[in-house]
């Protein structure tokens, strides 16, 4: 598996804004409003250059039967690991997002996590499962970051179609960490259509597809170093449609008093029909006795 001057350019430069961003997400206590982000820029910040260490040596063919064993399972833990930690993410942008109304941020968070349960199930299922052994771990790992890019990829639709209606500021970091995740997927998608699986690390797609990413992370540190816009408290009609969408969200997803409803019998119709009949006759002896007068 060579690796040309480029790529070895690329991977560090990529390193260092990682480094950067972390530096600026921690320095921010970000953590405590994004924890599940925080812990995907830590196992990015802390892998990468063990990666970048293996394909450099192994490209200068020290220990190259070791090195590559060792990059095939770090690379893939770790696409792995950032897939499960991609979901986390991505309901936490959600929730953010949703903070202001809190019926629509309960039920949309169930809703979010079956859709998410679906996908990856239907995903799983789609794999051939031709190759054997640990060669199957690569087939699992992209069918799984799969359907999480889908789901990044709904998300930010989602994001991008209601920002007037939930007052959401272009420069909010929520949707900043949702347009950077836009990229990774598009990115996946695209160059993952046109690369085969042997293709070296010297092709010009693995070079696009690495500028991608670079450009990806790029937005992350902008948003994050760039001050970020508090977020007002709503007011809003109380006839909008959101506002009764955040009601309805809220009564279901709220038990309430129990009421019992006891149903009528039988009898209770009868004995209303006997009052009802007594009624008229009663009505049409007082006007008889009113005309005799």
């Amino acid at each position: 598996m060579p690796i040309n001057l480029a790529m070895t350019v690329m991977s560090c430069l990529e390193f260092l804004l990682w480094a950067t961003l972390a530096y600026f997400f921690w320095s921010k206590n970000l953590q405590r409003r994004f924890p599940a982000m925080g812990t995907y820029l830590a196992l990015h910040v802390t892998c990468t250059p063990l990666l970048v260490c293996f394909l450099y040596l192994q490209s200068h063919n020290i220990w190259p039967v070791a090195m590559f064993r060792m990059y095939f399972v770090g690379y893939w833990a770790v696409y792995i690991a950032s897939a499960v930690l991609l979901f986390f993410v991505a309901l936490e942008v959600f929730r953010s997002a949703l903070s202001a109304f809190s019926g629509l941020m309960r039920f949309g968070t169930v809703i979010f996590r079956w859709a998410a349960l679906v996908s990856v199930i239907v995903s799983l299922g789609s794999i051939s499962y031709g190759h054997k052994g640990i060669l199957i771990i690569p087939d699992m790992a992209l069918s799984l970051m799969r359907s999480i890019s889908i789901l990044e990829l709904c998300l930010l639709g989602f994001l991008c179609l209601s920002m007037n209606a939930l007052k959401l500021s272009i420069r909010d970091r929520a949707f900043g960490i949702a347009l950077g995740f836009g990229l990774l997927s598009s990115n996946d998608f695209v160059i993952g259509a046109l690369l085969s699986r042997n293709t070296s690390l010297t092709s010009p797609l693995q070079l696009v597809g690495e500028c991608l990413t670079l450009l990806s992370v790029g937005v992350w540190v902008a948003y994050f170093a760039l001050p970020e816009p508090e977020r007002k408290p709503m007011v809003v009609p109380a006839n909008s449609t959101i506002y009764r969408w955040n009601e309805i969200a809220s009564a279901l997803g709220h038990t309430g008093t129990q009421v019992a409803v006891v149903q009528p019998t039988s009898s209770s119709f009868f004995l209303t029909d006997v009052e009802k009949v007594v009624e008229k006759v009663l009505t049409r002896n007082l006007r008889e006795s009113e005309t005799k007068s």
